[in-house]
């Protein structure tokens, strides 16, 4: 589905990927682990065209796209879901997931409002909410309104920058069903994930980011066995 390869990117004098290569297939799940500042972030945002690399490409179904903006991105078929949720405060639940269609100019409003229903079946709070202000919702809510946004845009790729952080750990498990789902209608996801648990448990494969670089990769069963990975990630720390 896309590939990055041997992309190095920095931010001012910074370098914050060092010759990062990765790809995801369509239909899987792949998570992305890694402390602080090891780059998932910036691996992201790189790929949905927030980032320039330095050096390096990114394919999207064998094409080039690093060179793309952002917005021709998003048309060519990559949503990301931002950490910190980002919705518009000022705007209600509806008015947000209209935005996610920005990158279907020619969208018909029946196919707005069908895509608008499966959100609202994917996600129930969010109808009853519907004309809710976004800066009134739970931080939960805002979660699962940003990951609705981000699929009103009918990726092929969906981008998730730590969907779970924050929440109670009873959303959490929620976030983690609906990922899932989500990947069982079709959708491709690329997953970064501060409960390296959970993210491994629903993912085919994995890779753990170190300052700037890919130190590990694997099925997501050989990841949750490897030593390294279990000290680091599962046993009592964090993967962020």
């Amino acid at each position: 589905m896309f590939e990055v390869r041997d992309v190095h990117v920095a931010y001012g004098a910074v370098t914050a990927l060092r010759g990062i290569s990765l790809e995801v297939r369509e239909g899987e799940i792949v998570c992305l682990l890694g402390a602080n500042g090891a780059g998932k972030s910036t691996t992201l945002r790189t790929v949905s065209g927030l980032l320039h690399p330095l050096k390096g490409e990114v394919l999207l179904d064998g094409d080039p796209i690093h060179h793309l903006s952002a917005v021709a991105i998003a048309k060519r078929g990559i949503s990301h879901v931002p950490e910190g949720r980002r919705v518009f405060p000022g705007l209600t639940v509806r008015e947000n997931l209209v935005l996610g269609t920005s990158n279907r100019p020619n969208v018909r409003r029946e196919e707005m409002e069908a895509d608008m229903a499966r959100m609202f079946k994917l996600f129930p709070d969010l109808e009853r909410l519907k004309h809710a202000l976004g800066w009134t919702l739970s931080g939960g809510q805002q979660q699962m309104l940003a990951i609705a946004r981000g699929l009103m845009a009918r990726p092929k790729v969906l981008l998730m920058d730590e969907p779970s952080l924050g929440l109670a750990p009873i959303l959490v498990q929620e976030v983690f069903r609906v990922i899932k789902e989500i990947n069982t209608a079709g959708t491709t996801i690329l997953l970064v994930e501060q409960n390296a648990t959970m993210a491994l448990a629903v993912s085919q494969r994995g890779y753990v980011m170190e300052t700037g670089r890919i130190v590990l990769q694997g099925s997501a069963k050989e990841l949750l066995k490897n030593p390294q990975v279990r000290d680091a990630y599962l046993g009592g720390g964090k993967g962020n």
